[in-house]
């Protein structure tokens, strides 16, 4: 296997053979005016008779290349202050044009939009569109459009109108959203587009080919706009939230009475520092509004992931991400910045005698943030994030006497990450660094690192035509702490040092600091209907990133190759489709090869637009370092995995899927069964209902519980596994117009687990997988009072134990807004927050018993109203 990665690794850097034919630009002129247009969809000011109303579009999809099936122009238009943009969509059957109401950045049905390169960098564009229901739909493509940032969210206007011959779309759009050098040639890149949704077409003014990379350099050109002067941004938008919240009260319990209320403010502010520097601020924030992380079991022994979505971090982050992964969830999460670090729950909990009571901080609060991003005319590109979050405080109770206990130290969080352009885009040099600093006390110096370092620099190079890349990220780390400190990093999930057979790594409990190092190499092909991508990682074992980062695991060496092709043009049954597949190896620092496996992927669209999607992954038997949670190297089971999924036609008002999921180990060592099926429902163009329930039912014949000693020897104690979970999650969406919006979401969920056949690890690298274990007899355990009894030798005398750890979880999630755009950038929100838990130890799914459980007490309701209103200057 190994010989085959580098085999396929060098025939990836074979030069080209051939080449594609470059298509010829488009130039448009943008005409000058004085008295600005009335935006209401109608077109019936006069300045819109100035100049020529442009056509000439060409299908991207389904049939690349071919003319449009449908006629389109627009016209652009500017003064000193704004860009207003006119699209005209013709359809012959403007019945059929869909026009469904549905929240911002989420378009549903028909649209049409433009996109600047303002830059004219040839890898950055701001797109505006909207959909024919009005709905604004505006992105951020960086990457030369690799990368889409839907929570850019400039202030502009748009109306829609409709006539015999189609409908039209009128925008204004502020300089001041835009970002361009004040001494320019005028010359923009341009691109104008249009979904016809029925057909599912999208056509191009600029036409770009599917079998070509890239997307951004491929624009048309907009000139005639040497007069224009960039517009410094200036919006402060202060905000008023108040809160109340009812629960279940407990008896002699001061901080739960049953309810709470408070009322809280803040400031945010978007200032631009220079033509092309945007300064981001917000003092106090809060994100009420924003949604809750779903329900998940974790039993592992690695922190769960889980995606942001504050608005402040997540605007922009493409330029704020170092990642040293690759794929998704995983390793592919693997980065310098995990912007969920900032603000996140208390990692302490006060230890409480009897009798008292204490109120924890559910999140830490963010005094404070500032994120400058930007691009300099130069091709440099700029993003530093500065943020404080104060020290989070349990408030204790004992009889009336109250102390504090600090749950999360005060912390500054800094990044600073830059990259420069050259070779018009085609060479690009990076790099980055962060710092985390904690003010510490007697309560929190063993838990927390006092400072810690980041820093990594980037390389990537394209080559004909962004045909080829290669791309470099190399990163080091340094954790400084007192000795304790430093202890837990090299004891963590993600390195062990403290393994038996870990010769290779310096295991030193009275260090005070510690360095690691990462990277990732890429080499990425794409000519015509194939791409191939060959990929090399590696972590060292003192690499530690998660101060202000993520990082699952370190001391890895992960070599993989990836290859796909695509078929785009619709034929026969099918509409599109792609075959890919990769191989990969994995070896930890000490030269141990500790597994590898093979991935098969397929997708089909049919021309009556159903889908089939399928998977195939086998893993052989290996090597785990992990396993035993400290202990030694142990063999592991390979497994093998198929899904599937086929889905409707998601344009209908009735769209529905069904996936599925079937796996099983080696040696009968685990098998796991998904079904999943949902659907979405629009009857009426405002209106969506959606529908998704899960069920999950795995075993795992060798599943970690505890570890312990006995007779100077350690004690790896693991159980048979058998895991059920049942989920559903419900979303309904009403929109009253384009800016007034309902969302309602919901999800229970039960898990349950039930342990049997307790087995003690006896020979972790066996080459026999029976003979890895020995099962405890019924006379060497035995439960009391929900504790596990273990007399290994049978004397009577209890040697060690463990609790119980058989569970049934229960929880149910919901989030009602109302949202008001009552005018760009000022909103209002009426927000109900709902949850219920419950939990047994009798390991046993009971649908009926689990929601009677769930439903048996009173809920945590929160309900809140915040009001922003945004002062531009």
């Amino acid at each position: 296997m190994r010989k085959l990665f580098y085999f396929s690794l060098c025939l990836l850097m074979m030069p080209l053979l051939a080449f594609t034919q470059e298509i010829p630009k488009k130039n448009y002129t943008a005409i000058q005016i004085d008295d600005a247009p009335v935006i209401d969809g109608l077109l019936s000011d006069g300045v819109w008779g100035k100049g020529e109303w442009i056509d000439s579009f060409i299908q991207h999809e389904p049939f690349n290349g071919k003319e449009a099936t449908q006629k389109t122009e627009f016209k652009v238009l500017f003064d000193k202050d704004n860009l207003y943009v006119a699209i005209k969509a013709y359809d012959t059957s403007p019945d059929s044009i869909v026009r469904r109401l549905t929240r911002r950045d989420d378009p549903d049905g028909d649209f049409v939009g433009i996109a600047f390169d303002s830059y004219h960098d040839l890898r950055t564009a701001f797109m505006f569109a909207v959909s024919a229901g009005g709905v604004k739909f505006d992105q951020m493509l960086t990457e030369d459009g690799e990368n889409e940032d839907s929570s850019w969210d400039p202030n502009w206007w748009v109306k829609v109108d409709f006539n015999e011959l189609g409908w039209v779309a009128e925008m204004k759009i502020p300089f001041s959203q835009l970002r361009f050098e004040n001494k320019s040639d005028g010359v923009w890149g341009m691109e104008v587009f249009r979904q016809t949704y029925r057909h599912n077409e999208l056509d191009f003014w600029q036409h770009i080919s599917k079998d070509v990379p890239g997307l951004v350099h491929h624009f048309g050109q907009l000139s005639g706009l040497e007069s224009i002067k960039p517009q410094k941004i200036f919006d402060v938008t202060p905000y008023a939230l108040a809160k109340v919240e009812s629960f279940e009260a407990e008896a002699g319990n001061p901080f739960a009475d049953g309810s709470n209320s408070s009322i809280n403010g803040g400031v945010d502010a978007k200032i631009g520092v220079t033509n092309n520097l945007t300064l981001d601020l917000t003092i106090n924030p809060d994100f009420g509004q924003v949604e809750a992380d779903p329900s998940q079991v974790n039993l592992t022994a690695y922190e769960t992931f889980f995606q942001e979505k504050r608005p402040f971090f997540i605007e922009g982050a493409n330029i704020t991400t170092f990642g040293i992964g690759i794929g998704d969830g995983g390793v592919g999460n693997d980065n310098l910045f995990y912007s969920r670090r900032i603000g996140r729950r208390p990692k302490l909990y006060p230890d409480l005698n009897d009798n008292e009571f204490a109120s924890v901080p559910v999140f830490t609060p963010i005094l404070g943030a500032a994120k400058l991003t930007g691009k300099t005319s130069n091709g440099l590109s700029i993003g530093i994030i500065e943020s404080v979050a104060g020290e989070g405080r349990a408030e204790i109770d004992d009889n009336g006497t109250r102390r504090f206990e600090t749950v999360e130290p005060l912390t500054n969080y800094f990044l600073g990450r830059v990259q420069k352009d050259y070779n018009n885009g085609n060479t690009i040099v990076g790099g980055m660094i962060t710092s985390t600093n904690r003010w510490l006390d007697e309560t929190t110096e063993d838990h927390f690192h006092k400072n810690a370092y980041t820093g990594g620099v980037d390389f990537t190079q394209y080559f004909k035509d962004k045909s080829w890349m290669i791309n470099v990220n190399a990163a080091f780390s340094q954790v400084n702490g007192n000795e304790e400190a430093i202890l837990r990093t090299q004891e963590s999930s993600a390195r062990y040092f403290q393994r038996e057979d870990n010769d290779y790594v310096n295991y030193d409990p009275t260090k005070t600091s510690m360095t690691g190092s990462g990277g990732r190499l890429q080499v990425l092909h794409q000519k015509g209907h194939w791409t191939h991508l060959g990929v090399l990682l590696w972590k060292t074992p003192g690499l530690e990133l998660n101060d202000i980062g993520y990082l699952r695991q370190a001391d890895q060496v992960f070599a993989m190759y990836w290859g796909q092709y695509r078929v785009w043009e619709p034929k026969g049954i099918y509409r599109s489709w792609n075959l890919s597949g990769d191989f990969y190896n994995m070896w930890d620092f000490g030269g141990d090869l500790l597994g590898h496996g093979l991935e098969l992927n397929g997708n089909l669209t049919f021309k009556n637009f159903w889908s089939l999607w399928s998977h195939y992954n086998l893993n052989t038997n290996g090597y785990s370092n992990t396993m035993l949670r400290g202990g030694p190297q142990m063999r592991t089971a390979g497994s093998q995995n198929i899904q599937y999924n086929i889905s409707s036609d998601s344009r209908k008002k009735l769209h529905f899927w069904v996936y599925n999921n079937y796996g099983k180990g080696f040696d009968d060592s685990s098998d796991h069964f998904t079904i999943s099926s949902g659907f979405t429902y629009k009857p009426i163009n405002t209106l969506s209902v959606s529908m998704n329930a899960d069920y999950n039912k795995s075993f795992d014949e060798l599943q970690y519980v505890s570890q312990d000693s006995y007779n100077n020897q350690d004690r790896f104690i693991f159980a048979s596994l058998d895991q059920k979970v049942l989920s559903a999650s419900i979303r309904i969406s009403y929109n009253f117009t384009p800016d007034l919006t309902l969302q309602y979401w919901g999800q229970p969920f039960i898990a349950s687990g039930k342990y049997l056949d307790y087995k003690m690890i006896n020979d972790p690298m066996n080459k026999n997988y029976s003979s890895r274990f020995d099962l405890y007899n019924s006379n060497q355990m035995n439960l009391v009072d929900d504790v596990y009894n273990f007399d290994e030798n049978n004397d009577g005398i209890v040697d060690y134990s463990i609790d119980k750890p058989d569970f049934n979880f229960q929880e149910f999630l919901s989030n009602l807004v109302i949202r008001w755009e009552y005018n760009p950038g000022s909103s209002i929100y009426l927000v109900w927050n709902q949850t219920r838990s419950g939990f047994t130890d009798n390991g046993n799914l009971n649908v009926g018993d689990d929601l009677d459980n769930l439903f048996a007490d009173k809920a945590y309701n929160i309900f809140l109203i915040k009001l922003s209103y945004r002062i531009g200057i």
